[in-house]
């Protein structure tokens, strides 16, 4: 078997706090948790999410976002400024 060293730099902290929790999941080491995430990466058993999680908003405030959109996609309650200074008088308005 053919086998290479991947090296991944990584901030020593989150190193030690990664080897601590793959020891309690049951891995022997950091490295094995690195073998097997690979393993199913590479056989697209592995689904990986980098996005941020969804702000759940709370339900006066949906409405409120709503109404909001709802009148930006209308042209309602909506301030044009065309220049800095004009802009500036409708925020101290």
């Amino acid at each position: 078997m053919d086998t290479v060293t991947l090296q991944v730099p990584i901030n020593k902290s989150i190193r030690d706090r990664a080897a601590i929790v793959a020891e309690e999941e049951g891995f022997s080491s950091l490295q094995e948790v690195v073998r097997v995430l690979v393993n199913k990466f590479a056989k697209r058993h592995l689904v990986l999410n980098a996005r941020e999680p969804d702000v759940k908003l709370s339900a006066k405030n949906e409405k409120r976002y709503l109404k909001m959109l709802a009148d930006f996609k209308a042209g309602r309650n909506i301030k044009t400024a065309h220049s800095l200074e004009k802009f500036f008088a409708q925020l101290e308005a």
